[in-house]
Order: structure tokens, then sequence, then C-alpha cells
């Protein structure tokens, strides 16, 4: 029996790669679409940042506008509660209300300074 050969120019070249159409965007266009979401989140969030500071600046000037009126309140107040202590004190003491030598309104500071050795010694 005869050998079968090949044909004559040979076999066509065995196709092994899959003819598939390109999906989708190149890579280079993926990478600078990605870029440019990036670089616009990161403007997005530069901007937010300067506003955020801005805000807490304008913030810290208006609490600082705002020290005298609170601090005129809080006067006020003291003053209030002075005269009325003084009132009840009359009331209970009746006109001998004079118990220490010292006229002045003195604030007893409530951490120690270190001045006084004597009282803080250890």
């Amino acid at each position: 029996m005869a050998q079968d050969m090949p044909p004559r120019g040979g076999y066509e070249p065995i196709q092994y790669k899959r003819n598939l159409p390109a999906k989708g965007f190149r890579p280079g266009v993926l990478l600078m679409g990605a870029g440019a979401i990036m670089g616009f989140g990161w403007y997005k969030l530069i901007v937010g940042i300067r506003e955020a500071n801005e805000l807490a600046r304008e913030k810290m000037w208006a609490r600082i506008n705002l020290i005298p009126l609170l601090q005129a309140e809080e006067d006020r107040d003291q003053v209030r509660r002075y005269w009325a202590d003084q009132a009840r004190e009359k009331e209970l003491l009746g006109e001998n209300t004079k118990v220490y030598n010292n006229e002045r309104f003195v604030i007893c500071p409530s951490a120690p300074s270190g001045l006084d050795k004597r009282r803080h010694a250890r």
C-alpha cells in the first residue's frame, strides 16, 4: 500500500490563536483615564482642605470677637451673685457682717503657683 504524502506546497498553518476582536480600551487610554480621575480627586481634596481651613479660621475669629461679650456676661453674673450673697448674709447675720479684716475681693487660685512654699511643701 502506498504511503500518503502531504499535498504539494504543504499543509496550511494550524490556527492555534483565538480570532477574537479586542474588547475595551487600550491600556494607555485606561491609564490616562484613571490618572485623570485620581487627579480630579486630589484637586477636590485640596479644595476641601482649604475650605475647611478657611471655615476654621472664620470660626476662630468669631470666637475671638465674642470674648468681650462673654466676659461682660460673666462679670454681670459675678456681680449679681455677689450682691445676692451679700443680701443673704445680711439676712442671716444682720448688720454685723464684717468677719474678715480685709475688704478686697480675692479669688483663690485653683492650682498651686509655687510662690507659697510653706503651704505646698511636702
